[in-house]
């Protein structure tokens, strides 16, 4: 494509990048690490299933779909550490609704979710 655009047929020509590849390949959010390591753990089209579904939303690139995974990730692993150590505190190893709630009372950033157990 870079040797059309040289041609001067008119088509604006893609930048390289060092590697040789394209810029805009390079402008897609990274689903795996260079190790084959998954850098998301919620399914990317699920989470994008889900922005579409809010009325407000009319586009959602890739790069937000993958923050707003990422996020939701981090969200979910901090309330679960905290529920966990009000398990702990009951001499317990599971989880359970009633820790999800003392977590909830004892986390002041968690104070959005109050009542919505109910």
């Amino acid at each position: 494509m870079a040797a059309a655009a040289a041609a001067g047929n008119g088509t604006p020509r893609e930048e390289e990048a060092p590697g040789g590849e394209a810029a805009a390949s390079q402008a897609q959010a990274p689903t795996s690490a260079p190790g084959g390591v998954r850098l998301s753990r919620l399914p990317l089209a699920r989470v994008k299933a889900l922005v579409k579904a809010d009325p407000d939303v009319t586009l959602a690139g890739q790069e937000a779909i993958f923050i707003l995974a990422r996020a939701a990730e981090l969200f979910v692993e901090t309330i679960a550490k905290d529920a966990y150590c009000c398990a702990q505190q009951g001499k317990r190893k599971t989880l359970q609704r009633r820790d999800l709630d003392n977590a909830i009372e004892a986390v002041d950033e968690f104070a959005f979710l109050e009542g919505t157990l109910d």
